[in-house]
């Protein structure tokens, strides 16, 4: 129990009376006196001594009221400091939870959003996956078939140059044959030709000799 200094300090000078013996009065012949007059001395004693634990019980009460009055406002003051906090911490939770509820929803908000996006993205990539995949396929198919009309038309194109080169030495060996034919058939037509105009020079030399011509003159 809280005690304040001067209850201490009092309590210890009512220790400090207590432990006084009582004080002897008269002489060393005061023995010699008259029982009925040590009763009384006896009877005062323990009233004056009555009186001062009376006097000192009092102020003990005293004190102790005090010290429950102040006991008192200081909890008193604790309870309206703890009342206030409690409202405070109220408050304070009561805000939190509107917070926390606060957040709670924009999470679960961006939550499907975001939900609402992968799911989104992931239709999109399953589809050009698909798209790709076709796209492969398509392309290997074209590559093949064009490798395959190359081929083709490779084959064509060798086949082609065979037979160009083919048709080359025969127009060849027809033109040199031709050539070879068309001079000598110049050649005999040149060698009738001049045969013939040998014979119609003589004749004609004849028929002016015969006019008595020289065809020398002529």
């Amino acid at each position: 129990m809280y005690q304040c200094k001067h209850h201490r300090k009092f309590e210890g000078c009512c220790t400090k009376f207590y432990a006084m013996p009582p004080k002897k009065k008269g002489k060393a012949n005061s023995k010699k006196e008259k029982p009925k007059k040590e009763q009384d001395d006896g009877l005062t004693e323990k009233y004056r001594r009555s009186v001062l634990d009376v006097a000192v019980l009092k102020e003990h009460l005293a004190l102790r009221s005090s010290i429950a009055c102040q006991a008192t406002a200081v909890r008193d003051d604790l309870k309206s400091q703890i009342k206030d906090l409690d409202q405070v911490l109220t408050q304070e939770r009561s805000d939190m939870k509107d917070i926390t509820a606060d957040l709670n929803r924009q999470y679960k908000s961006m939550e499907t959003d975001l939900q609402t996006k992968v799911d989104r993205l992931e239709v999109c990539v399953d589809l050009l996956q698909t798209q790709l995949a076709e796209c492969q396929v398509q392309l290997k198919s074209e590559r093949e078939q064009r490798e395959q009309r190359e081929a083709e038309k490779d084959a064509i194109i060798s086949d082609l140059q065979c037979k160009l080169d083919s048709m080359e030495r025969e127009c060849e060996k027809i033109l040199h044959g031709c050539l070879d034919s068309l001079l000598s058939q110049l050649a005999e037509t040149r060698l009738q030709w001049e045969e013939q105009s040998t014979v119609i020079h003589q004749e004609v030399k004849d028929m002016l000799v015969e006019f008595g011509i020289n065809p020398l003159y002529i």
